[in-house]
């Protein structure tokens, strides 16, 4: 299966690099996500930012937290898809790179959506459903 059925009308939600860590937060919390592209207009990718970015980032900086800004926390070194990946594809890569979400960009590299292991896991269990039911049909016909 092909990204491009998974991110149809996918919304991906964006935060600038100078936004403070308090902003950061409370966008994952409203659009209930686990990371943000780091973006300054919507289209280029500067990073990527996650709950996790947060979590690494309290040993020790706890009290600096409140202080800081997304592009202090922030991923530079993006791992990116273009529409025509493959599920496997983004399984393998997924588990290669220990990453849980996925910029999916266009042709000029100017960002289209964005792919969750969720999304990966959700269509990878339809297609061995699929795979199921065809070989149950076939088995029983």
């Amino acid at each position: 299966m092909k990204i491009s059925a998974l991110i149809a009308g996918k919304r991906v939600e964006t935060i600038s690099p100078s936004a403070s860590v308090h902003d950061l937060v409370n966008a994952l919390n409203v659009h209930h996500v686990g990371a943000l592209v780091v973006s300054p207009d919507g289209r280029k990718i500067e990073g990527i930012v996650s709950e996790r970015d947060v979590v690494r980032a309290m040993p020790g900086k706890l009290d600096r937290l409140v202080g800081m800004h997304v592009r202090d926390l922030m991923t530079v070194d993006v791992v990116t898809c273009d529409t025509n990946a493959t599920v496997a594809e983004l399984m393998t890569i997924m588990t290669e790179r220990r990453v849980r979400h996925i910029p999916v960009v266009d042709a000029d590299k100017h960002l289209v959506s964005i792919i969750s292991i969720g999304d990966v896991v959700k269509a990878h269990i339809t297609e061995l459903d699929d795979e199921r039911k065809a070989l149950s049909d076939y088995v029983n016909s």
